[in-house]
Parts: structure tokens; C-alpha cells; sequence
């Protein structure tokens, strides 16, 4: 080790709590808490018995002064909100000053990706390194380390963005595949991550909207829309959640978007004639059909489901 193991420089080197944690930078307060629960459990005394004295010693001093005060720091919205100033600032900092120095391949490999592959590639490369981060003192400053270069490069990747939203969880199926028996809702052609990120994004804004949170369903579609721009039905259900939040304008667009994409996509037709919107102009699909997934087969029935829950508003 480079440093006296928690000598006060080398405690330094670990000030990313999102790091000491393993977990992402845009980790919401349960995210946080289950992965707390993870590296408490497997940092416990109870466990470390069989373990030589100086790991035991070292393995605890990890969990009092490093793991316990990074989650006290991250519990509440408030700190982490700061935290994440914090360390976006540190990025702008860094590259206003040419000195984000990245010594971890997946880091740089991560400001590389294509844009639309930004958030599946920095969750993979997380989880590979938290799964090895507690195996030994050695991991654990090797992947702690790691861990912060690639929430610094994930960063530099978002710096565009506004905001980081918190998610409830990382990727499914991220290290492992689904069983072949589990039931899926939306099967699709393409099986990138990519794509079954969009459709994680595609799910949630439809559960924000039966439960009428419009501005969340709008920002997960437009992540959705990052994602997979040629989708008919993301198109389509953001012009519904646009509609619905009065914004009569967006949601035109997205659903004719919807049609150029499909024009046989039966709900964006109904709100087309219910808004009278132009259909005389060619509407021939700027994408092969087959690159357009194919509609849910309970997509009409949401439709229909969302059109009544909202006319009671």
C-alpha cells in the first residue's frame, strides 16, 4: 500500500463515499441502504472470524471509519445532493485544468462509449468492481480507487445534464441473464443493453403516470427517447403524458413523431384525430420497420387504462 493503511493520507485517497459504498453515483436513498446492508454484513466481526488478527483489525477500522461515516454522509437527499456538487465540480475543475489524469482502463474506456451506451457501460463496470471490492485489503484499495476514477468519468460524461437522477436500482440482468422461464412484458428484437435499459425508462414513466407524477413519467421518457429515438411507442406515450400535463403543443409533436415512425400505431391515431392534427403529409417511417420494436401487447389496453385515469381529473 502507497500509505500507512488509515494514516490520515491514506484516508485521503478515499473521499468519494459513493466509492467506499461500491454504489452508483445516482443511487437513491434504498439503493444506498441495501448495499449498506451488503458490505455491513459482510464486513461484521461475526464474519471475519476465521480471519487472521491484522485483517480482522483492518476489515473493522474499514467499517468504523470509512463504510459507516460514507453512508451517514449519503442517507439523507440533502448530503448527497452536496456530494454530487461536490464531485461535479471536482470534474469541472479537473478538465477545466486538463488534469483528469484516469489510470483505470474502465474509466477511460467509459469516455469513449457512445453516448447513448454511457449509462449501461457505467453501471457494468461498477458492478464488476464492487463485486471484488471487499474481498481483501488489497481489492478494496485497488476497487475503491477504481470506483471513484469511473464516478469521475461517468460525470464528465453527464456534465451536459442538469441533473444526476436517482434510480432505485442498476441494470437488470447485469450479471447475470434472465431465466429462460421468467415472463417478459415487452419482448423485443434486439436484446442490447441499450434497449432494455430504454424500455426500464419506458416502464417507469408508465407507472408515473397511472400514479399521475407527470414530470417524473417526462423525464424518464426522455431518457427512454436518448435511448431508442426511433421507438413508435415511446414517442406515443410522451405525447400522452405531454397532453395530460396541458402542453398541448409537445405532445403534437410526439405523436406525429410516433406516426412517421408508425403510421399504423393505433393509440397515437386516436389522439391524432382527437387533436385534429394533419395527417395529409406522407408519414413514411424514417427507419426500416424492423429497427422499430414491436408494440407491447398490453399497450392499447394502457392507452385506454391512462386516457380513463386522467378524464377523471
Amino acid at each position: 500500500m502507497s500509505q500507512a493503511p488509515f494514516s490520515p493520507e491514506w484516508l485521503n485517497q478515499f473521499t468519494d463515499p459513493y466509492a467506499v459504498l461500491g454504489v452508483s453515483v445516482a443511487a437513491d436513498e434504498r439503493r444506498l441502504l441495501k448495499r449498506y446492508h451488503l458490505v455491513a454484513k459482510r464486513l461484521h466481526p461475526d464474519v471475519q472470524t476465521a480471519q487472521a488478527p491484522e485483517q480482522r483489525e483492518f476489515v473493522q477500522q474499514v467499517l468504523t471509519k470509512l463504510v459507516n461515516p460514507a453512508y451517514q454522509r449519503l442517507k439523507q437527499e440533502k448530503n448527497r445532493s452536496e456530494t454530487l456538487a461536490t464531485l461535479r465540480f471536482k470534474v469541472r475543475r479537473l478538465s477545466r485544468d486538463h488534469q483528469l489524469n484516469l489510470e483505470d482502463e474502465a474509466s477511460r474506456r467509459l469516455l469513449k462509449v457512445p453516448e447513448a451506451e454511457v449509462d449501461v457501460a457505467y453501471e457494468h463496470a461498477l458492478e464488476q468492481l464492487s463485486n471484488r471490492q471487499y474481498s481483501s485489503a488489497a481489492d478494496f484499495e485497488r476497487c475503491t480507487q477504481a470506483l471513484g476514477e469511473l464516478n469521475l468519468a461517468y460525470l464528465k460524461r453527464k456534465m451536459g445534464d442538469a441533473i444526476i437522477r436517482e434510480k432505485r436500482s442498476g441494470l437488470i440482468g447485469a450479471s447475470a441473464p434472465k431465466p429462460a422461464s421468467e415472463p417478459q412484458t415487452s419482448p423485443k428484437p434486439e436484446s442490447s443493453s441499450a434497449s432494455t435499459y430504454a424500455e426500464r425508462h419506458y416502464q417507469r414513466a408508465q407507472e408515473y403516470l397511472k400514479a399521475q407524477n407527470l414530470a417524473a413519467a417526462i423525464q424518464e421518457l426522455k431518457d427512454a427517447i436518448k435511448l431508442e429515438p426511433h421507438n413508435s411507442h415511446y414517442h406515443c406515450l410522451m405525447g400522452q403524458a405531454y397532453l395530460h400535463n396541458k402542453l398541448t403543443g409537445m405532445a403534437k409533436v410526439h405523436f406525429k413523431q410516433a406516426l412517421r415512425l408508425n403510421p399504423q400505431h393505433g393509440v397515437a391515431l386516436k389522439y391524432a384525430r382527437q387533436l385534429q392534427i394533419d395527417l395529409t403529409t406522407p408519414s413514411t417511417p424514417r427507419t426500416k420497420p424492423a429497427a422499430s420494436s414491436p408494440a407491447p401487447a398490453q399497450l392499447p389496453q394502457q392507452g385506454r387504462l391512462l386516457s380513463r385515469l386522467f378524464s377523471k381529473r
